[in-house]
């Protein structure tokens, strides 16, 4: 028997799915690929936190189940963290809970508080967990166009005045994946009393919190007095200490909404395996150096992608935080759209990257490009690229884009 099931059906087809099938056609046929498109960090995660997770593992008693809340010592060094970095005081018992990703916590969150029909202001583009944990939910959505010339405080405002019935909750997520545009202190302290005023949730996705490359880091918004009224915030290890598979993650901030994280995952498991928890503590609790490693990495690769393309003849604005670089498509390829143009690139050039319109509608005229391949292979790619314009560049418009079509 096939049936459509009521979850599955309110989930669009996956636009990242075409581009990841001939990444692996062509990877198959013997292609060199050169993959810009997942953000999975390619570091080696700090050799510190790796021997505590050696060392962990080999004491029998810590193979057992774990707590689905975290272990305590995690929840208390997640406490210090957010004390020395933001200045914010957490309570580890009651204000802070160990996910598995940020990404676990963020759908559990939804599920959590989530009713059918409930209004979600979710931003667009944003990273598709953001709208389709509530999607998954029951909640219905009204997306907020983001970007660096939108007035956001504005597209807020107009989102909550014509919502009906009035929303549930507010998505934010900066330094944003795609765009990785950023925020101050100033807009955060805005929305905090406009939500508090209009009784709304927020959910802030902090995971880019150490991927910045300017003097000013990006703050979270529990450092506004008042937040913890409103405010639960979500922060990562994957990108901070390269711990992408490791799975290590946190929720932070209003008590009520603690709890019912807690709540839903003391039905869904027993937190991530314990040495790691333990492992993950030592990274909060260790040296920072390698924090700072991590950061330069990035910041050389992002100075090499930006000036080597645009050599090649395609300017991307440089960007000041996380590992990924938002690209409008070049004008002669712009009316293919994101998706064909993604294709066309892998195609021809063989560089796999992001269509943005798999963040949302108003990502149609970029591309993700995700910094995590070294600084030759981003030249390659830049080569490839050159080669692949210049061919286009020399065909009629109308021409341009066939190979997609063919």
């Amino acid at each position: 028997m096939e049936q459509e099931f009521h979850r599955i059906k309110r989930l669009p087809p996956y636009v990242f799915a075409e581009v990841n099938e001939m990444k692996a056609r062509a990877r198959a046929a013997g292609e060199d690929v050169i993959d810009l498109g997942m953000g999975n960090p390619d570091g080696a995660t700090p050799q510190h936190v790796v021997d505590k997770l050696v060392e962990t593992v080999q004491n029998p008693k810590t193979h057992r189940y774990s707590t689905s809340r975290g272990i305590p010592g995690l929840r208390r060094a997640n406490a210090a963290y957010y004390a020395r970095r933001f200045g914010v005081d957490v309570d580890p018992e009651r204000e802070t809970i160990v996910t598995i990703g940020s990404k676990e916590g963020f759908a559990n969150l939804a599920m959590a508080i989530t009713s059918p029909g409930d209004i979600v202001l979710v931003p667009n583009p944003s990273y598709p967990i953001h709208a389709y944990g509530f999607i998954i939910a029951g909640a219905a959505l009204r997306n907020m166009p983001v970007g660096p010339n939108v007035d956001l405080m504005a597209e807020l405002e107009r989102a909550v005045k014509f919502s009906v019935p009035p929303p549930l909750a507010l998505v934010l997520s900066f330094p944003s994946n795609p765009t990785a545009q950023m925020v101050d202190l100033d807009f955060y302290g805005q929305v905090v009393d406009f939500c508090r005023h209009h009784k709304i949730w927020i959910l802030s996705d902090l995971a880019y919190a150490e991927v910045y490359f300017d003097d000013v880091p990006p703050p979270s918004i529990l450092q506004i007095p008042g937040a913890k009224e409103i405010a639960v915030e979500f922060t990562s290890l994957s990108k901070t200490y390269s711990m992408p598979g490791w799975r290590i993650g946190f929720a932070t901030g209003n008590p009520h909404l603690i709890k019912a994280v807690a709540r839903i995952k003391s039905y869904l498991d027993y937190g991530a395996f314990t040495p790691i928890q333990v492992a993950a503590a030592t990274a909060l609790n260790g040296p920072q150096n390698c924090v700072d490693e991590m950061r330069d990495l990035y910041r050389r690769r992002r100075d090499v992608l930006v000036d080597s393309f645009s050599r090649a003849g395609w300017d991307i604005p440089p960007p000041s935080s996380t590992m990924f670089a938002w690209a409008p498509i070049p004008d002669e390829l712009r009316h293919l759209g994101s998706l064909e143009f993604s294709k066309l690139l892998l195609q021809e050039a063989h560089v796999a990257v992001s269509p943005g319109l798999g963040f949302g509608e108003y990502g149609e005229g970029y591309v993700r490009i995700a910094l995590v391949e070294n600084r030759q292979r981003i030249q390659q790619a830049a080569r490839n690229i050159r080669k692949f314009l210049s061919s286009v560049r020399n065909l009629p418009l109308e021409d341009r884009g066939r190979a997609v079509a063919s």
